[in-house]
């Protein structure tokens, strides 16, 4: 068996429950009174705030709104904002929103072409509706399939415009986003990224044996590991009512113990910062809530632990 797929054979194998709880006394972290807790992001040397904001808050807002949430993110200490041209007008509505803080905040983009060219495109679009002359990081975007790495990294493929990229200033950092373990653990093995962007949810861990794998080998290359999906329930129910929550694709917790719960769980783990769902009021109960947001302890996890293998997980490996 070659090598490349004897690793992904024995990452997608890894049991789930082992690598938990981690010892988190080495990360450092930082915090001002009634501000985000900060953590380092790999070795790239900065600090983002645990609860970072995803950029589809600000989809189909007003200008005057998206500028009202991204001042009160600032406000509560979020210095991490995550956006990509898939979230609808997004982009057009964080730019001029950001602009004045743009200097004292991290900014992520992600792009899922897969070509050189058509990758090249997009970034230079986003910059434009970013309003900003550079990214902090540039990430592929929601790597799925085996197909999906091998177009990135095949030549003429997006990956050559990540690398020029960098080389001319146009991006800081390298990243990806990933829904599936197989192609995370690919994506780690063809080249050294500074960050990882990737759904660590409790009932995925326990219940689909999704992300343990994934964040031990994220750990072992010393990357930036970021979170998504920490406040997702699992799949909505067929004949659900989705009106409470349109931008969700999946169904999310609401209530303030479930969230609280969802974000202790992932950031009890060496993860940077976890990016609430792209809805402005759980976005908001997710700052409401941060000041409680500690490492589990024993008790609490097996009672975690058991009620996620109750239920659906939204991915599994």
């Amino acid at each position: 068996m070659k090598r490349r797929k004897f690793i992904i054979s024995a990452a997608c194998a890894a049991p789930g429950l082992t690598l938990f709880p981690p010892d988190l006394s080495g990360m450092r972290t930082e915090r001002q009174p009634g501000k985000l807790e900060k953590r380092p992001l790999g070795k790239t040397g900065e600090m983002l705030s645990v609860i970072g904001f995803g950029g589809i808050v600000v989809m189909n807002s007003t200008p005057a709104e998206a500028a009202a949430d991204a001042e009160r993110a600032i406000n509560a200490g979020v210095n991490y904002f995550d956006v990509a041209p898939s979230y609808g007008n997004a982009e057009i509505r964080l730019g001029p929103a950001l602009e004045p803080w743009r200097k004292g905040v991290f900014l992520a983009c992600k792009t899922g072409m897969r070509t050189r060219d058509e990758a090249r495109k997009e970034l230079e679009q986003s910059l434009i509706h970013l309003r900003t002359d550079h990214f902090d990081l540039y990430q592929h975007h929601a790597v799925t399939t085996m197909e999906d790495v091998e177009k990135i990294f095949a030549p003429g493929g997006a990956h050559e415009t990540f690398l020029k990229a960098r080389e001319e200033g146009m991006v800081r950092f390298l990243g990806f986003s990933a829904h599936s373990v197989e192609a995370a653990v690919a994506m780690m093995e063809r080249y050294d990224f500074d960050t990882i962007l990737f759904p660590f949810n409790h009932t995925a861990w326990y219940a689909g044996n999704f992300g343990p794998q994934v964040m031990a080998r994220a750990q072992e290359k010393g990357m930036g590991i970021l979170a998504l999906k920490a406040m997702a329930r699992g799949p909505w129910k067929e004949g659900a009512d989705r009106s409470a929550h349109p931008k969700c694709w999946y169904e999310p917790v609401s209530e303030p113990d479930d969230i609280l719960m969802g974000l202790r769980f992932t950031l009890s783990h060496p993860v940077t910062a976890a990016i609430p769902p792209g809805d402005e009021n759980l976005f908001r109960k997710a700052l409401s809530l941060s000041e409680r947001i500690k490492p589990l302890n024993s008790e609490e996890l097996e009672s975690i632990r058991e009620m996620a293998l109750r239920g659906t997980p939204l991915f599994s490996a």
